[in-house]
């Protein structure tokens, strides 16, 4: 685990080290995180490290319990679908509210997305894959300055991270298919087609929840 550099303040150093490490999967549900030994870890006090793990479970990746060290949250399929009703409702409505915004920039970007997704999947760099389709994802939701959306956005994708983890092992198989569902997406909105572009991003994440459902079914 990383330590802190002291330009910064030391409960966000900690924050974001304490939260990559649950989202990347090397801490794991049910793992504990005793103060004192996380804190000499990452060379702080527990002080700042308490104020890291009250933002941690503010946004669902922490348990506190009353005399026992914090755990990291349980993550469960129920939970996941949960979690995927939700991004269905906010980025299919969040869609319909800036598509009028999207112009030449936006678009560029998203063909440059686009492209850093078909480099990853060429070179069998799937994590990066990964990657690149959330911030696909991302462009949109920075078009909408409604903050109180983008925190919303941020903890359901915080949860969906670790579902993505869970099914990394099937990336890919499925990559080529985000990879062409994204582009559909994108072509309809060069067309300036509106409706289509509603359209094909309610069937990408139709077929996300589909491809999520059929890693738990393969499990059993």
């Amino acid at each position: 685990m990383k330590k802190i550099h002291r330009t910064v303040r030391l409960s966000d150093q900690a924050y974001d080290i304490i939260k990559a490490s649950i989202l990347t999967g090397e801490l794991s549900a049910g793992d504990a995180l005793p103060e004192e030994r996380y804190a000499r870890q990452l060379g702080i006090s527990r002080t700042p490290f308490r104020d890291t793990l009250a933002r941690l479970a503010a946004e669902g990746l922490v348990v506190q319990q009353s005399g026992a060290p914090a755990v990291v949250a349980e993550f469960t399929k129920d939970k996941s679908l949960e979690f995927l009703e939700l991004r269905y409702v906010l980025e299919v409505y969040n869609l319909e509210k800036v598509l009028p915004k999207v112009d030449d920039a936006v678009i560029s970007l998203l063909r440059d997305n686009l492209a850093q997704q078909a480099a990853a999947i060429k070179a069998d760099n799937y994590s990066d894959f990964m990657t690149y389709d959330r911030a696909f994802h991302a462009i949109f939701i920075d078009l909408n300055p409604n903050e109180e959306l983008k925190k919303v956005v941020e903890r359901y994708n915080n949860d969906l991270s670790r579902a993505f983890l869970l099914l990394s092992s099937t990336v890919p198989a499925s990559a080529g298919d985000a990879l062409s569902e994204h582009r559909d997406i994108l072509t309809a909105i060069e067309d300036k087609s509106h409706i289509t572009a509603r359209n094909k991003m309610i069937l990408h994440l139709s077929n996300v929840e589909q491809r999520f459902m059929k890693f738990y079914e393969n499990q059993k």
